[in-house]
């Protein structure tokens, strides 16, 4: 009984996480305009779930560092109300956060649990130098990454436009729902209600043509292309940190619990992301497809190295981070909202701790 509810508490927290996360890799498409909001999650369930597959693979070294293993003692670790409590201390708090639209660390949630629960158990025998160090630095850094690449990067994109003499021009166009907008065009800005149905719209497209080819068809190509690295990479990165969870249920197949983690997280990334889409999107800055396409690269280029390479980074910072530093060289950032989720990042790491430190408590009393 008790495995069936270290299983189910997993699968809560893939189903809040694919609520929360999986339509970060294609904000900046729908943000842009390049598509609709449902041919954009369509695109991310697919390239999520072949991440969560390749994870298999190439992400052991993850699996191993959100068991537990190195932050207590290992007898803990075999315990299935240890990571019941974990699973529910991060799920709990990610589905609230994406309830309210907030887009949140599925990883920093997990930490945050990670460190309840376990100084719950052992106390001071909790290793806080691995935390800090395995966990807590990349957590930080990353994101500070990704704004800088993002902003480097896309001042050299901008130069070698403007040698090439591509230019960009702004249309009026009208229309009632985002369903129906030309996948060409890429929104700027948007004149009136924010909401379902968008009246005028003003639209900022490339003009000319590389290689006989049309700029914007080029770009917009490259920017679906970049939306899919970065949702297969948050599908490598966040699948088997869920899955770590499960390794005490010794006759349970990895392989297995990696197709169950990826069939919930793209049933939540289905029903319950587009309040959180819409913040990633549309209120952090206006964006055309060009900008999108270099936040897009810079977050996939750090998130699949960091998982390769066992580092637990946030898709989500790294992705936000990316997007500020577009809003920066762009000066259209909204800096009130990047402060909105900047608290509520700060918030995430205690709320998940305390959760899980009391989920851990009640299940030692009367499991």
């Amino acid at each position: 009984m008790i495995y069936i509810l270290l299983f189910l508490a997993a699968c809560f927290l893939a189903y809040s996480n694919g609520a929360n996360d999986n339509f970060k890799g294609v904000a900046t498409l729908f943000g842009s305009r390049t598509t609709n909001y449902n041919k954009a999650i369509g695109w991310a369930t697919i390239t999520t779930a072949l991440g969560s597959i390749s994870a298999i693979y190439l992400a052991e070294e993850l699996v191993k560092n959100f068991s537990g293993k190195g932050l207590v003692p290992n007898e803990l670790l075999l315990l299935p109300s240890f990571a019941i409590a974990i699973a529910l201390g991060a799920a709990i708090t990610v589905f609230v956060a994406t309830k309210i639209g907030m887009p949140i660390s599925t990883t920093h949630s997990l930490v945050g649990a990670l460190f309840g629960s376990g100084v719950m158990a052992v106390g001071s025998a909790f290793n806080f130098e691995k935390l800090g160090s395995a966990f807590l630095i990349p957590l930080i850094i990353s994101p500070l990454m990704a704004a800088l690449g993002s902003y480097i990067i896309y001042l050299i994109f901008r130069f070698f436009r403007r040698a090439l003499k591509i230019n960009k021009q702004s249309e009026v166009t009208i229309h009632t729902n985002p369903d129906v907008m030309r996948m060409q065009m890429n929104v700027a800005t948007v004149v009136g209600d924010s909401s379902s149905d968008f009246k005028n719209v003003e639209v900022e497209i490339y003009t000319g043509e590389i290689l006989g080819l049309s700029t914007q068809k080029i770009v917009d190509s490259l920017h679906y292309i970049s939306a899919g690295i970065v949702s297969f990479a948050r599908g490598l990165n966040d699948t088997p940190k869920i899955v770590g969870l499960l390794i005490i249920i010794n006759s349970l197949d990895i392989r297995w619990s990696m197709l169950a983690i990826a069939i919930t997280m793209a049933i939540g990334g289905l029903l319950n992301a587009k309040k959180v889409g819409m913040t990633m999107s549309t209120k952090i800055t206006p964006m055309n497809s060009g900008q999108g396409f270099t936040a897009n690269l810079v977050t996939g280029l750090l998130v699949t190295t960091a998982s390769i390479h066992g580092l637990p980074v946030s898709t989500t910072h790294v992705s936000i981070g990316s997007i500020f530093g577009i809003g920066t060289v762009t000066k259209k950032a909204d800096y009130k909202m990047i402060g909105k989720i900047i608290l509520s990042w700060a918030l995430t790491l205690p709320i998940a701790a305390l959760i899980s430190a009391l989920v851990y408590f009640l299940l030692s009393q009367f499991v």
